[in-house]
């Protein structure tokens, strides 16, 4: 059973959309808002239904905190028509588009071939015994899961994408926030992932240089 993540704040809809995809056999959770609907990406759902307007900050705002965190499709939904709009969408990093008022039929097919796209071509991340799912938000070591804060996941992710390679604090932040943020704040989210790694570590520290993911140790940069 497919699991949707459905972030649109008229509640209207959001009823009607979620009934409809329940019947179709769609597991679906709900958020009215942005930032309930960044929560609920801990959930792992398959796919996300994204509106662009939203209280507090548009769709956009919340597409791009979602690329931050996760490669899980997104279907855009909008009352705005304009191709500007549409094109947005897309270079923001949505996998699809669907204008307002549109069938359900429509918006089933879309998510069928946006599962079907993400089914054939899932990426899986591994190194040692640590194996990732982006798409999924899910990550193991050994088979253990790890339970990952989004901060601590997309640096398990950056680490995962650049193995035995040594990787500095900026580096780290443009990666996860996009941004140089408090030398504090990247720490706390290190030692979080260090912890929750577990032992043999496998994340290490050369200092004065930066971070590196590796089996063993070495005293010497490589």
């Amino acid at each position: 059973m497919a699991k949707v993540l459905l972030i649109e704040d008229d509640p209207g809809v959001r009823e009607a959309v979620r009934l409809g995809l329940e019947l179709e056999g769609y597991l679906v959770l709900e958020a009215k808002n942005g930032g309930e609907g960044l929560r609920r990406l801990r959930e792992a759902p398959d796919v996300v239904v994204l509106d662009v307007l939203l209280p507090g900050g548009d769709g956009f705002g919340v597409l791009r905190e979602i690329r931050r965190q996760s490669a899980l499709p997104v279907l855009m939904l909008t009352a705005l028509d304009e191709v500007e709009y549409r094109v947005k969408g897309l270079r923001e990093g949505a996998d699809d588009y669907l204008v307002k008022p549109y069938a359900l039929s429509e918006l089933v097919a879309r998510l069928e071939a946006l599962l079907r796209r993400t089914s054939a071509v899932q990426e899986l991340l591994s190194y040692a015994d640590v194996v990732l799912l982006p798409a999924r938000m899910e990550a193991r070591r050994a088979e253990r899961p790890l339970e990952l804060s989004p901060k601590a996941f997309q640096l398990l992710k950056t680490f995962l994408d650049h193995p035995e390679r040594l990787l500095s604090k900026e580096a780290l932040m443009q990666k996860v926030w996009g941004e140089e943020v408090e030398p504090n704040t990247l720490e706390v989210h290190l030692s979080a992932l260090r912890r929750a790694l577990g032992e043999p570590p496998l994340l290490h520290t050369l200092r004065g240089h930066g971070y590196i993911l590796r089996k063993a140790r070495a005293g010497n940069v490589p």
